[in-house]
């Protein structure tokens, strides 16, 4: 059962957040990232968002931005990277593996560069699956992963060394 969404206005940010999305399947995967830009935006972030081909090149794009010897280059390290990408499961296991491998190149981004890589890369067997998740006004995977986004850059700040 999907739980219904509660609006961000919890949450405020001044950081910057990298959206990564694939243009593969479109109609989906661009209402996440509407959904999520405005909840960044409605929480005062700057956004930048980044469209790649498909959900395998999402992980390429992501480990760029977290590279902080980029961030020079980038104008600033963004304080979350949110990838969205929606995969369709076909009559092969060639869909899992692009589920797989995304997955682990995002968590492996996370953990070398410490920095919040978002995971909103979905794999269906459904269309009518996907319509719940990411075309819903009161579900969509994109607006979450603005939320999780926002929740763990205040975290990781908080995080930071202090003096004492």
């Amino acid at each position: 059962m999907l739980k219904r969404i509660k609006t961000a206005g919890s949450f405020s940010a001044n950081g910057t957040f990298a959206i990564v999305a694939s243009k593969y399947n479109a109609r989906f995967v661009d209402s996440m990232v509407r959904a999520a830009t405005a909840e960044l935006k409605r929480a005062g972030a700057k956004v930048r968002i980044v469209r790649v081909p498909g959900a395998f090149e999402i992980p390429a794009v992501a480990a760029k931005l977290a590279d902080s010897t980029l961030s020079s280059q980038l104008s600033t390290r963004p304080s979350a990277i949110i990838c969205l990408g929606v995969i369709f499961q076909g009559q092969t296991s060639h869909a899992q593996h692009i589920g797989w491998g995304v997955t682990h190149a995002l968590a492996q981004i996370q953990i070398l560069h410490r920095l919040p890589v978002i995971h909103g890369v979905f794999v269906f067997e459904k269309q009518e699956h996907a319509r719940v998740r990411c075309l819903g006004r009161k579900h969509n995977r994109g607006r979450e992963a603005a939320h999780t986004a926002l929740a763990m850059a205040k975290i990781m700040a908080g995080l930071e060394p202090r003096t004492f």
